[in-house]
């Protein structure tokens, strides 16, 4: 690159920079992942080491972070608050060392603190006579910004120091951050009341302790820990000074400890280099662990006199370095976004994008949830997007980079029919999700369809367990329930790990599961929130299959504990082409009795309602509620007024309590025993 281009190319990066620096600390609102404004200030930095008559006392290479904000007063910083130069690879730490090495002209072996890099705001609190009197932010290094009254709320910065043995004035550097549950917690309640989330742990640091109303940050729940000492004044009472200071950076941390400063637990105090690579890997594996954000390790000269010696550059200490994590935060372009039905029918949008490397793997699809994301987001195709990976969390795309959008930009159009099996598809009224209707035919939903029809609540299909389900479904021997009828000896015998034996437990199996119930065929179809319950009480208000098939939404709302919702879901169930084909061939295959109206004696416990709790030991659960179901009683999952019975076995807890504060009448497991058999 030719000394004109260059220059051209330096003035663009300083408006970019600076633009970025104004976004990130004084907005705190980030546009571009950390990873791209590090590569654009290493960009910067080379260039101007290329031609040095470049670098400008004006260039951001020079400075940290941004401008004080007017609406708190300044701070100016006895001892500059610097930043950290960064490597990003095990060649570039060696390389880090080496200059250590070579500017100390000792080949010694040289011990390190070492941290985890903390995610959230650099501080500085000042002491005086063991009192906090001031906390300002880094804000360009030289000036920060004065947030004494919400830092005082932080619960962990003490505000006064323990013990007598402390210098007359004291700065303790660090940095505030919000734990991730803190953070969690803090969305949850900004999404109830309709507010804007915060993008990350950091940005919602830097919006509470940005808070003119101290009280709004006492409730934000932010931590800090200590990570060194700025100004120091000799005590007058006693020899202290440099004296109290240990000549040693892990021990100085030790020191602000036992003045009731907080000291991250993860920092340890390295014999030498070779044992860097060891706490990095350890720290990187337990990030996703850790209760708070973190985006590397930072690695300091331990020896204090070695540090003096080793000085400064203009914007970072020699002795220290950040020595960052793969990027968890990339920039890339959306390409399409393909449409995936789950094993539920939930379909949900993938994004396709450019492959692009972030946290450690190569990232070339992310997951968009549903329509209300899309909407949230404002995403189009041919967007450039923020992409995050976290562990071994699915990549998500977390902002669209609207100042890239290019003039190709299109709208992302959901399907109208499911993508795999051609059914329709609904979305639920209160839901984002979007769901196909085809659940017996559809090949997304085949394998959880099948095992659920076979499960021991539906037909209870004797030597037909779940790998089995999938064994088959994988051989293509079957693809609706319907299918497993068609099964053959031959077919079974002849799979992997199936002998005679097997082969013949599972026909046998098949063969009696043909005769069944009405409420068991009913649950097995696995209709969207038609539960055991609701089958009998389909069954037992309709009394044969035809007539649930035929009933429209207003008559079966009048089934009990059949409401709109439900109501919807069986009409759509019974409305699909590829459903009713299956269950046509279940009706020509299998058989089970109508449903015969039974008299007043027949059905005692009609209109009453039941509530089971706590471990019954002679009878399960699930049986009682069978046999009470079939004396016409309503078995609930909750404790109410309307409540008539309950059955309390062992280790009951709430609903025993709730059931006697309403005077409900209470059986014990003998007492139901005694009850279901006198009706008998």
């Amino acid at each position: 690159m030719s000394l004109s281009d260059s220059q051209k190319r330096v003035q663009d990066l300083h408006q970019l920079i600076n633009q970025l620096n104004h976004q990130y600390y004084v907005l705190d609102e980030p546009s571009v992942p950390d990873v791209e404004y590090d590569r654009l200030l290493r960009e910067l930095q080379a260039l101007e080491a290329e031609f040095p008559d470049l670098k400008t006392l004006d260039s951001p290479s020079q400075k940290v972070g941004g401008q004080a904000l007017k609406s708190f007063s300044q701070v100016t910083h006895q001892v500059p608050m610097l930043s950290l130069d960064n490597v990003f690879s095990a060649d570039e730490w060696k390389a880090f060392t080496k200059r250590v090495q070579d500017r100390l002209v000792s080949e010694k072996s040289i011990k390190f603190c070492a941290e985890p890099k903390l995610d959230g705001l650099a501080v500085s609190l000042r002491y005086e006579n063991g009192l906090l009197v001031q906390a300002a932010t880094r804000g360009d290094g030289a000036v920060g910004e004065n947030i004494t009254e919400n830092v005082r709320t932080i619960k962990s910065i003490p505000l006064k120091l323990l013990g007598e043995s402390y210098p007359d004035v004291l700065e303790v550097r660090g940095e505030v951050f919000m734990p991730k549950a803190s953070f969690d917690d803090l969305n949850k309640k900004a999404l109830k009341k309709g507010e804007k989330a915060f993008a990350n742990p950091r940005n919602a640091a830097a919006g509470s302790l940005r808070q003119l109303d101290s009280k709004i940050a006492a409730k934000r729940n932010l931590a800090f820990y200590a990570y060194g000492v700025g100004y120091v004044e000799q005590a007058s009472n006693i020899t202290l000074g440099e004296e109290w200071l240990e000549n040693s950076h892990y021990q100085r941390l030790c020191q602000l400890k036992a003045l009731g400063i907080p000291m991250c637990p993860e920092v340890k105090l390295l014999a030498d280099s070779t044992e860097v690579d060891g706490f990095y890997q350890h720290i990187l594996q337990e990030r996703d662990n850790l209760s708070y954000e973190i985006d590397g390790t930072v690695f300091k000269v331990d020896d204090i006199a070695l540090q003096q010696k080793l000085g400064f550059v203009a914007r970072a200490p020699r002795w220290a370095t950040a020595y960052k994590f793969p990027a968890q935060e990339e920039t890339t372009q959306l390409l399409d976004v393909d449409f995936q039905v789950g094993r539920t029918g939930a379909i949900t949008p993938v994004a396709r994008l450019n492959p692009i490397f972030v946290g450690g793997v190569t990232v070339s699809n992310a997951t968009l949830h549903n329509q209300d994301e899309i909407d949230r987001l404002g995403i189009k195709i041919n967007d450039f997007v923020t992409i995050r990976r976290a562990g071994d969390v699915i990549p998500q795309i977390v902002s669209v980079q609207l100042q890239k959008r290019p003039e190709n930009a299109c709208d992302i159009l959901f399907p109208t029919s499911c993508p795999v099996c051609d059914s329709g598809v609904v979305k639920a009224e209160g839901e984002a999700v979007l769901r196909c209707t085809g659940g017996l035919f559809c090949g997304a939903q085949r394998k959880e369809a099948i095992k659920h029809f076979s499960s021991r609540k539906a037909l209870d299909i004797d030597g037909l367990g779940d790998k089995l389900v999938e064994q088959l479904v994988d051989e293509n021997l079957v693809k609706t329930p319907a299918d497993l009828f068609k099964l053959t000896e031959l077919d079974v015998s002849t799979m992997e790990r199936m002998g005679k034996k097997s082969a013949d437990n599972l026909i046998n199996g098949l063969t009696k599961a043909k005769t069944t119930t009405l409420p068991k065929f009913i649950y097995a179809l696995g209709i969207r929130e038609v539960g055991e319950t609701t089958a009998a009480n389909l069954a037992n208000y309709f009394l044969n299959f035809s007539a649930i098939k035929a009933a429209d939404e207003i008559l079966l709302q009048k089934v009990p504990d059949v409401g709109a919702i439900v109501a919807k879901n069986i009409i759509q169930f019974f409305q699909q082409e590829h459903n009713i084909e299956v269950v046509t061939e279940l009706e020509a295959i299998m058989s089970w009795p109508d449903i015969e109206l039974k008299s007043a004696d027949e059905q005692p416990f009609k209109d009453k309602t039941f509530v089971i709790t706590g471990t019954l030991s002679q009878m399960g659960r699930n049986e009682a509620k069978a046999e009470l179901q079939a004396l016409g009683a309503k078995v609930s999952g909750s404790v109410s007024v309307k409540t008539h019975f309950l059955v309390a076995g062992e280790k009951a807890g709430s609903k025993l309590t709730k059931a006697q504060d309403l005077g409900v009448e209470i059986l014990n497991e003998d007492e139901l025993i005694a009850l279901l058999a006198k009706h008998k």
